[in-house]
């Protein structure tokens, strides 16, 4: 894992460059989806008071029970706080205490047809200020795809996708973050992936940061190319209610995966976050199952054995 780099010459001209970039990536997306789906996102734009826990702005996009998109967010963030949560500075305990900053753009689609895979994919920028330290940056970010029934021309699709957008950065950095990916969306407790992958990235600075700045850009661009064209050929097939309860029990490892492992969800809590923009990634509608599996033969039961395995599909 790449550690964080002290910076002296970052300014707030380039935090405002980062900020200005994600309000677009938001807007773009949104614009994008709207159209695909032919419904509005809700807008919730938001601050937060001086005085408070956390300071800063966002603007939380939302989409509910629509024919395309069941449930959908994509949220901007800005926000400053006094000392670092605990889940930030597990790994980097030289800096507990540190007062931060953190901008960033995160999204998770759950579509309503079974055959459209979620997603999620999130890009950002964390700041810390150290008292007896020059402050440090690190960009984070990557994108997943979480099918119900697996299509391998659709895995192929999304990681070229990646794997192109990181191609300018030098060959090493792909590899390297599809692996960190497999690792992280794993669901320790049941020995599991949760989708089949993608990349993932974090505390990330070595490029310096002009070029780990662009290289964050790549990613973020690279989101409606590697996801649109999947939506589309997925969205007019025919489906029923036992598509439909697969869809449901297979969420419900969504939904352990982000209330358990996820970082990211953590430390939005810890930090004192708008607990509703959180938790927007949790699907509408999930279910549980004492000891069950799919019967052999079905499309169900090759989603486990086919698809949810890392392979290289690049």
């Amino acid at each position: 894992m790449a550690h964080p780099a002290a910076d002296a010459a970052l300014t707030p001209a380039d935090i405002g460059r980062v900020r200005d970039y994600l309000l677009d990536l938001q807007r773009r997306i949104v614009e994008a989806l709207e159209s695909a789906g032919g419904a509005p996102f809700l807008r919730d734009a938001w601050v937060r008071p001086a005085d408070g826990r956390l300071t800063g702005d966002g603007l939380t996009r939302l989409i509910e029970d629509a024919e395309l998109l069941e449930r959908g967010g994509c949220n901007f963030s800005h926000v400053s706080g006094k000392t670092l949560p605990p889940s930030a500075t597990a790994a980097r305990p030289e800096l507990a205490g540190a007062a931060f900053e953190a901008l960033g753009v995160s999204l998770v689609f759950h579509p309503r047809n079974p055959y459209v895979p979620t997603v999620h994919m999130n890009v950002r920028l964390f700041c810390a200020f150290p008292a007896a330290a020059a402050p440090v940056f690190w960009f984070g970010g990557g994108m997943d795809l979480t099918p119900y029934y697996g299509f391998e021309e659709d895995a192929r699709h999304f990681h070229a996708a990646c794997r192109d957008a990181l191609a300018p950065f030098g060959d090493a950095l792909h590899p390297r973050f599809k692996k960190w990916c497999d690792d992280y969306f794993f669901l320790k407790h049941r020995d599991e992936p949760r989708g089949i992958g993608g990349i993932f990235f974090d505390d990330f600075s070595e490029l310096g940061f002009e070029r780990s700045f662009e290289m964050l850009r790549a990613v973020g661009d690279a989101f409606l190319p590697a996801y649109l064209p999947i939506v589309e050929r997925r969205r007019a097939l025919p489906y029923g209610e036992r598509e439909r309860d697969f869809q449901a029990y297979r969420r419900g490892r969504y939904v352990e995966f982000n209330l358990v492992w996820d970082r990211g969800t953590l430390f939005g809590l810890q930090s004192g976050g708008r607990t509703e923009a959180i938790l927007m990634s949790m699907p509408p509608r999930a279910a549980w199952r004492y000891d069950w599996s799919p019967a052999e033969g079905t499309p169900e039961a090759a989603l486990a054995r086919d698809f949810l395995r890392p392979r290289d599909w690049a």
